[in-house]
């Protein structure tokens, strides 16, 4: 049987934010360009975004990039590497003004200005007050930024495949090392395998938030790319540190956009109480994420949740129906629909739900993957957003830097893959470098086993959200970690009802659930070993955090079916470690 084989300079995995800034800036560079995306772009889960974009325009009031710069620091619990996020920072603002330029339609000032808003963390003069950073389109600024880069990506020929599911990377073994040479996906609409040879490969495949029961994140966030690249020898950086949103919607985990709060609603409990004020006085429900969920549990542990239950409200009684209408017209829909509640009138109930990942595959800033902890680039191979880790999220990611992330590094990592294309031959593909995804199709086609797919991601997600969720422990980690070694053994165990090729949605299903419980394993070592509360990871165990032993980066790499542990530091340039107040 005949491989088709498809050629490009330039390879892009993932059409979400990330992918389309990387591919625009080879369109533009004249490099022939393809995205392989899972799904149609723009229903890529940078269109969940709602909020806004942090860059420190200035436009409402003063601000200044070394403010955004202090502000991420801070928020990452002094884990993010502070070069990065310098560039972070000051180049958000050229990237929005970018955007705004390619057709990008953000609110307005009376002035006829970006319009910015206010977001938790976000402050000026390092913390003395909220500052309104955020640049934004209602509260649909994700959706906006994919339709504007998916137009321009078209209107500059790049070549796109939809719907293809990346299995492998293609490395090429030579005398000086590695050297990346493409991809193996399947064509979900056929069945087919499809080999892609290229000299640069950037993945932008996204998170990884459906290994928890209650997430944010759509039903294709299976960590992918994260999931390959592990396999293939490449360590993952910081996956012990995943964010939960403190407002979800209960039970479902749909996302009420941290906007909520930046436009002035609060959050309160059964006594009607707003308990951030106890939490963080000076900015209150702005606060930081890690924060603020890790306040709602411990209101609903000392019995101040809502009728006795594990929720609490979020009150936008006060804004009113223009506001409401005006500035965050999809929230209020989503409330009326999903909970049946008028959010001019009602409260609403809320709870953390699972929502992003600060650590992933690790790269530097110009989106080079890096195969180990002496910073050794894997050349022809790059990563961009979620899946990516540069590090500026560090141990939590503040608010509006997502989008800001998945842009600057996305562009940034174009122009690098443009230069290296242009300095590189093309790499020869390995006869053999089809031979594991074959393997994988045929046997998961052919299973016969008892077990189902369904069941075992249940399961996984159910154990993941109570013992690796916001709060951990030592015993039930350790418990975890002896669980995901049952379900590994009973995935080899499954079976598939469906045999046909075209639009196999129990296959795709069988291999998401392969790479959930890769990176889970990862997740769980990751943190198991890290004996200390940072961010987003926090251990009852070990209630403080530990800068003398664990100001560093974890590296989690694969050997003989084991998770080994490595470390790198923390770059610091400008900001010392101190405790985080608000």
């Amino acid at each position: 049987m005949t491989i088709p084989t498809h050629r490009f300079e330039a390879l892009v995995v993932g059409g979400g934010g990330a992918g389309l800034y990387a591919a625009l800036t080879l369109s533009r560079e004249g490099i022939p360009t393809a995205v392989l995306s899972k799904l149609y772009p723009t229903r890529s889960h940078t269109g969940a975004a709602q909020g806004g974009i942090g860059a420190a325009l200035g436009n409402t009031e003063e601000d200044h990039p070394e403010w955004h710069m202090y502000d991420t620091v801070k928020g990452s619990d002094y884990l993010a590497d502070q070069d990065a996020v310098e560039i972070l920072c000051r180049e958000a603002i050229e990237t929005v003004y970018e955007l705004e330029h390619l057709g990008l339609p953000f609110n307005r000032t009376p002035e006829g200005k970006i319009d910015q808003r206010r977001f938790g963390g976000h402050t000026r003069e390092q913390g003395k007050a909220p500052v309104r950073r955020a640049c934004y389109a209602a509260d649909r600024t994700g959706h906006m930024i994919l339709q504007t880069l998916y137009q321009q990506c078209i209107r500059r020929q790049v070549r796109f495949f939809d719907e293809f599911h990346v299995l492998d990377l293609v490395l090429e073994e030579g005398s000086g090392g590695r050297r990346c040479a493409g991809v193996v996906a399947m064509d979900l609409a056929s069945g087919e395998l499809h080999l892609f040879h290229a000299q640069a490969v950037l993945f932008a495949t996204g998170g990884s938030g459906r290994m928890f029961q209650v997430t944010s994140n759509a039903h294709a966030l299976t960590g992918d790319g994260m999931a390959v690249a592990f396999r293939r020898g490449i360590p993952l950086e910081d996956m012990e540190f995943f964010q939960f949103h403190p407002t979800g919607i209960y039970k479902m985990g749909i996302l009420l956009s941290e906007a909520c709060r930046g436009e002035g609603g609060v959050l309160r409990n059964a006594l009607q109480e707003r308990f951030m004020e106890r939490v963080a006085p000076t900015i209150k429900d702005l606060a930081p994420r890690d924060m603020v969920s890790r306040a709602i549990y411990q209101e609903i542990r000392q019995g101040r949740g809502i009728g006795g239950k594990d929720y609490v409200h979020l009150d936008l009684t006060h804004l009113g129906q223009e506001t409401l209408e005006k500035k965050l017209p999809d929230i209020a829909d989503f409330v009326r629909t999903y909970m049946g509640l008028d959010p001019a009138r009602d409260l609403i109930p809320v709870q953390p739900t699972a929502h992003y990942s600060m650590g992933g595959i690790p790269t530097n800033v110009d989106g080079e993957v890096m195969q180990d902890e002496k910073d050794t680039p894997l050349p022809g191979f790059y990563a961009a957003g979620e899946c990516a880790c540069v590090s500026v999220h560090g141990a939590n990611r503040l608010g509006t830097n997502s989008l800001v992330d998945i842009l600057v590094f996305g562009r940034r990592s174009g122009m690098t893959m443009s230069r290296y294309i242009r300095h590189s031959g093309w790499p020869s593909l390995p006869s053999q470098g089809l031979d594991w995804a074959q393997a994988l199709l045929e046997r998961l086609r052919n299973a016969q086993g008892k077990e189902k797919a369904a069941t075992l991601r249940r399961e996984l997600q159910q154990e993941m959200m109570e013992s690796c969720g916001v709060f951990r422990r030592e015993q039930s980690l350790s418990l975890l970690l002896k669980k995901l070694e049952v379900w590994e053994g009973r995935f080899l165990e499954i079976g598939l009802q469906d045999r046909s090729r075209r639009f196999n949605t129990e296959l795709l299903e069988a291999i998401e659930l392969q790479n959930l419980l890769v990176l889970a394993r990862v997740t769980v070592a990751s943190a198991l070993a890290r004996t200390e509360s940072r961010g987003a990871h926090a251990r009852e165990d070990y209630p403080k955090r530990d800068d003398e032993n664990w100001l560093k980066h974890t590296l989690a790499a694969g050997e003989n079916g084991k998770v080994v542990l490595k470390y790198k530091l923390v770059v610091i340039t400008k900001f010392q470690p101190q405790e985080r107040k608000y």
